[in-house]
């Protein structure tokens, strides 16, 4: 018989976690004003709020740590980093930072001025507020087919190139550059192809705008197009990595996230002009270049990580959970952005609690629903998040509402999965009753979902 899947490591050292009754995550969760970002993680049983810095570090990476240089400036750690960076990418120039956004802090503190238009295939969060801060404009050139969840295509995540083109053509000089993210994240961690890759890096340059791939997860983006797209079955993750950089310009990275380190990112390019201006901001923001925000042992240990997770069995083992969690959602009619992502599954709040208003914020209700059923924390990625308009300050409801379910890399087991999907099973099976959402009582201007209050509304 064929012999079943099996996951390509093995534990060494457990951590214990905690049961909690209905009762005590009533009360959490109302201490919290219905934001799950406000609970405590001992009161949390199963943390699916992101997958960033939150996956299990392996032993050559614990080893790493030890040997870490935390020599201020030179050190051995940061060139063993660079040198792993240059090798994958083909980028030269790599400046460490604390994570990804402060990644974005440093490239955009250096190329976005004020009015301008930055297009991406759907910004984050973090990337549509630094923009936004900056008085300038994100706009979203995805394709339109990534907004129907039940339609299945192999490259959700790709770039509207017709879309694209007007919006370089309409902004002559104005559009510093494009964020390509790879997976894009927003929809639902969808890939990228390498031919959309290579044609919207085409089409920039045509106008003579440079790329900067948002490159979170580009490792399980290059495990895509070797499953998925024509001529790469036989290309290591390394070699389709090295492929997709050398159409572009830069890249940022979280490097919490593929990476699989708890704190760190980089930016990178071969552009010597964006390295020099970003060490400007670099150094009175993050830190000297050669660590910026990050200690040698988390560079040594990152250097590790990056080396493991471009090897296809170990995307394989990550990617296979997610899938496995997806089958479960199928076999009880859950409804989620297909097909499944790379890092998380996305349910789509807007078909699950079709009697919550979108005003009332149906992802947002679900993620509560959830965290109340079980103890299960979730990340909502829809209305909340989306902000408001920053020239109308409406509510933006013109994207999707997901409930993000963020799975952790080397960290919980198939059993967890059936928890997540039985616990889900149970919100759905009494989604008729679910008529009222939540209300926002205080937000930020900017990035509102980390502290926002909410009141449960019809109690």
């Amino acid at each position: 018989m064929e012999l079943p899947f099996a996951e390509s490591w093995k534990i060494k050292m457990v951590e214990p976690i905690k049961k909690s009754t209905r009762a005590e995550r009533e009360q959490w969760l109302k201490e919290a004003k219905n934001n799950i970002f406000m609970l405590r993680s001992e009161q949390v049983y199963i943390d699916l709020l992101t997958d960033s810095g939150t996956g299990a570090m392996s032993d050559r990476q614990w080893a790493a740590l030890m040997l870490g240089d935390e020599s201020y400036s030179g050190s051995k750690s940061f060139f063993e980093l660079k040198d792993t960076i240059t090798r994958i990418t083909g980028f030269n120039y790599v400046i460490p930072t604390h994570q990804g956004r402060a990644a974005e802090n440093v490239l955009f503190s250096h190329l976005v001025k004020e009015g301008q238009i930055i297009p991406g295939n759907a910004h984050f969060d973090t990337t549509k507020g630094h923009i936004e801060a900056r008085h300038a404009h994100a706009i979203d050139v995805t394709i339109k087919e990534a907004k129907d969840t039940q339609l299945e295509i192999p490259f959700k995540g790709n770039v509207d190139l017709v879309h694209l083109e007007q919006l370089l053509k309409d902004n002559p000089g104005n559009v510093p550059f494009m964020v390509l993210t790879v997976t894009n994240n927003t929809v639902g961690g969808q890939p990228v192809s390498m031919k959309n890759i290579r044609e919207t890096c085409e089409l920039c340059h045509k106008y003579g705008v440079p790329v900067n791939m948002d490159s979170a997860r580009f490792a399980e983006n290059a495990y895509f197009i070797k499953t998925r797209e024509e001529g790469y079955a036989d290309k290591t993750i390394q070699e389709i990595a090295a492929e997709m950089f050398s159409y572009a310009d830069s890249m940022t990275m979280s490097a919490k996230k593929d990476g699989i380190v708890n704190m760190g990112g980089f930016i990178a390019t071969n552009r010597e002009d964006w390295y020099e201006g970003c060490k400007r901001y670099c150094i009175p923001y993050e830190g000297f270049i050669t660590y910026g925000g990050m200690n040698g042992r988390d560079m040594a240990a990152l250097a590790v990580g990056l080396e493991e997770n471009t090897q296809f069995d170990m995307l394989q083992t990550r990617i296979h959970q997610v899938e496995y969690l997806a089958q479960l959602l199928d076999e009880y009619g859950i409804p989620y952005q297909r097909p499944a992502g790379g890092h998380a599954i996305f349910v789509d709040a807007d078909k699950v609690l079709t009697h919550v208003p979108i005003e009332e914020f149906p992802a947002q209700t679900l993620t509560c629903e959830l965290y109340l059923e079980a103890g299960i924390r979730a990340c909502e990625i829809g209305y909340i998040l989306a902000d408001r308009d920053p020239e109308t300050r409406e509510n933006r409801f013109s994207g999707l509402d997901l409930v993000r379910l963020c799975i952790p890399r080397r960290v919980y087991t198939d059993n967890h999965m059936k928890v997540i999907a039985a616990a889900l099973k149970n919100v759905y099976d009494r989604r008729e009753t679910i008529t009222r959402g939540l209300a926002i009582t205080k937000e930020a201007p900017l990035m509102r979902h980390f502290t926002v209050e909410l009141e449960r509304l019809g109690e």
